[in-house]
């Protein structure tokens, strides 16, 4: 059998994090990438998703925002899976933090992390995140649609879900992150969800109907921005490339931590101060709907202003229909609406409900 290029891709991978990573028994606070996720973590959460993927199918109409240059090369902060590798491809971030209350969500996105640093292109990605067979879709050149045509047209065997899970699983452990049997067992259960489904896997949610406005994962990959341009990290070679890079130098976090909690988001802005950085853009989805229903909204609000941001630096948002009915710049054909916002308008306060913090000043 030929042995596909992510093969080498991932004994090099494998070398260079014995290499950079401190093994799972020596980990301590500020000692690499295992060291930041454990300094800046805090114990998590439950929410009632399983947030493999996003259900945001308006993600990229803030795209045009993020074009400003004076956002670029800064830090970001996001929730949630991979919709934050799409923001940060339009960004170019120093770095970037994905901060979630659920520690599930730290443990997809050190899959994500295998997957790029086994990855010698978005097929490759692509394939041993569905687990499929290589040599079985088109090259990148064809096209991101035609990549996604085929996959969801080659169903995956025994033997490429075995390659793609004993992969990543070796690349994880370099990581030097702890894992428990249960944190390995859910990053199994993670992926194998990925190789069933494939491109048409949907967002999932617990104890409430799913709505018939969640998009496909094949067709967020295929989401464009208001201008009608493909704008996914894996729409081009370019926007990948600048995700792996950052994936290799250990420059995107994944932090368990509440938005209105007591550590993570502190921690980060101190992690920030020392080295000088400022925050340019922060997604926080629709997590500030739950905050104000929770009378949690201050908290947040307080953890925003102690980060140090950029006098433009933009909050990133999504707004769902709520009792107000559909937010005034909702697209039509979207179940949501993606907004982009000044930060310092929330850090100075003074907000009184979500509809009024969703209203003001927002570019769509």
């Amino acid at each position: 059998m030929r042995v596909r290029p992510f093969v080498a891709v991932a004994l090099f991978a494998v070398a260079l994090l014995a290499c950079t990573s401190q093994g799972a028994g020596s980990v301590q606070a500020g000692s690499g990438f295992a060291g930041a996720v454990a300094e800046l973590s805090e114990p998590g959460g439950y929410f009632d998703t399983d947030n493999l993927i996003s259900n945001e199918a308006s993600y990229l109409h803030v795209v045009g925002a993020l074009q400003d240059p004076a956002l670029h090369g800064g830090a970001y902060v996001g929730v949630g899976p991979d919709q934050n590798f799409s923001y940060i491809a339009h960004l170019r971030p120093s770095r970037a933090f994905i901060v979630d209350i659920r520690r599930d969500n730290m443990l997809l996105h050190l899959l994500f992390k295998s997957l790029f640093a086994l990855s010698a292109d978005r097929r490759d990605y692509l394939h041993l995140l569905f687990g499929r067979p290589p040599h079985t879709s088109p090259p990148p050149t064809a096209g991101l649609a035609a990549m996604l045509d085929a996959l969801e047209s080659i169903p995956p065997t025994n033997a490429s879900t075995a390659r793609a899970r004993h992969a990543t699983d070796s690349v994880i452990s370099g990581f030097g992150v702890p894992l428990s049997d249960e944190d390995r067992a859910t990053i199994d259960g993670f992926h194998r969800t990925f190789i069933a489904a494939g491109p048409a896997l949907r967002f999932r949610s617990f104890g409430r109907a799913p709505r018939a406005g969640y998009p496909t994962y094949r067709e967020l990959l295929l989401e464009r921005d208001q201008d009608g341009r493909l704008a996914s990290y894996l729409a081009t070679d370019d926007a990948f490339r600048v995700v792996q890079e950052l994936q290799a130098r250990n420059r995107i976090i994944p932090v368990v931590g509440d938005l209105a909690g007591p550590h993570a988001m502190r921690a980060i802005g101190r992690y920030l101060e020392e080295r000088r950085e400022r925050v340019t853009a922060f997604y926080t989805s629709n997590v500030e709907y739950y905050l104000f229903r929770d009378g949690r909204f201050p908290q947040f609000v307080e953890n925003v202003a102690a980060l140090p941001h950029h006098p433009r630096a933009l909050v990133l948002r999504s707004v769902f229909r709520t009792r107000y009915g559909p937010h005034p710049s909702t697209v039509p054909g979207y179940y949501s609406t993606q907004l982009a916002q000044p930060v310092a308008a929330l850090s100075a306060g003074g907000i009184g409900s979500y509809w009024e913090l969703v209203t003001t000043d927002a570019r769509e």
